[in-house]
């Protein structure tokens, strides 16, 4: 609430004025020549020294002149302020010229990639975890990014851990839905990650690019015990497969005996040969059952 109160009173980027400064060199360099002339005029010709004011002030021109003078890389702007009032905003790469009484603030427009600290939060659980992330961002609003936050910089990194711990304490780190889990569905937490984060810097003019995890992990503390418990769920669910593929393989030995009467099975026959072939399936570790069978001749 308190940063949405405070976007009406944002100052938009708007162009500065400016012109190329190989115009206003030019200009200076003829005033620099025209000062010379008149010097050697002065004592050359009419033996007289030049007319001190009118060097003071040659002399003033040219510095205002050139202190216009700016030059620009590609994705760096310019913003402008004049006697604190904003003036606008340089964009374009290039040798240009503005008004020398406006001071400057150089900023980039460069795509920025910043890593987190790693963060100990609770998740949706309630267990402790290890939590970072990578966030791409870039100066969308220079007017923005320079008078409506202290220092954007700090704003954002500050502001992406804040955004980073409120994503991470509305998910389990693992549950049975995937969709909803931190671990399970990485691609959905990662959207949710970049919005939540340029919402909370919208304010200052940055457009948030992309926003992933780059660390997550249970705490130390539970780290041991959750291993264990990952690891049991594991072993749960490759002995459900086993279980389930060895059913359906006595189902069929004990169908296919009896249609091809091979052997002829009382119910306490057949009881022995499924306790056997299931023990024999199911077992880890190599088994020698007995199997008596009575064959239909007899």
């Amino acid at each position: 609430m308190g940063l949405e109160s405070h976007r009406a009173e944002d100052i938009d980027e708007k162009e500065a004025g400016y012109i190329p400064g190989i115009f206003a060199l030019i200009v200076g360099l003829g005033i620099i020549a025209g000062l010379a002339w008149m010097v050697w005029i002065n004592i050359a010709v009419d033996y007289v020294p030049p007319p001190f004011f009118k060097i003071v002030l040659a002399v003033l021109t040219f510095i205002l002149l050139t202190r216009g003078l700016t030059v620009l890389e590609p994705k760096q702007a310019l913003v402008l302020t004049f006697f604190g009032k904003y003036a606008g905003t340089i964009r374009r790469d290039g040798f240009w010229w503005f008004n020398p009484l406006c001071a400057r603030h150089k900023i980039s427009l460069r795509v920025v990639n910043m890593t987190t600290p790693t963060l100990k939060v609770n998740d949706f659980s309630g267990n402790p975890i290890e939590v970072a992330a990578v966030v791409v961002w870039c100066v969308q609003d220079t007017a923005r990014a320079v008078f409506a936050v202290e220092n954007y910089q700090g704003f954002i990194a500050q502001q992406a851990e804040s955004a980073l711990r409120q994503v991470a304490g509305t998910h389990p780190y693992d549950a049975d839905d995937k969709a909803k889990s931190l671990r399970g569905n990485v691609e959905a937490v990662s959207n949710e990650l970049k919005e939540t984060i340029g919402d909370h810097v919208a304010i200052a003019g940055v457009e948030i690019i992309d926003a992933r995890l780059a660390h997550l992990a249970y705490a130390p503390e539970i780290a041991g015990v959750m291993l264990r418990r990952q690891q049991a769920q594991a072993i749960l669910a490759a002995r459900r497969i086993i279980v389930e593929g060895t059913v359906g393989l006595v189902q069929l030995a004990i169908d296919e005996l009896q249609a091809g009467k091979v052997v002829q099975f009382n119910d306490s026959q057949r009881a022995q040969l499924v306790t056997n072939l299931m023990t024999v399936l199911v077992s880890d570790k190599d088994v020698s059952p007995v199997v008596q069978m009575q064959s239909a001749a007899g």
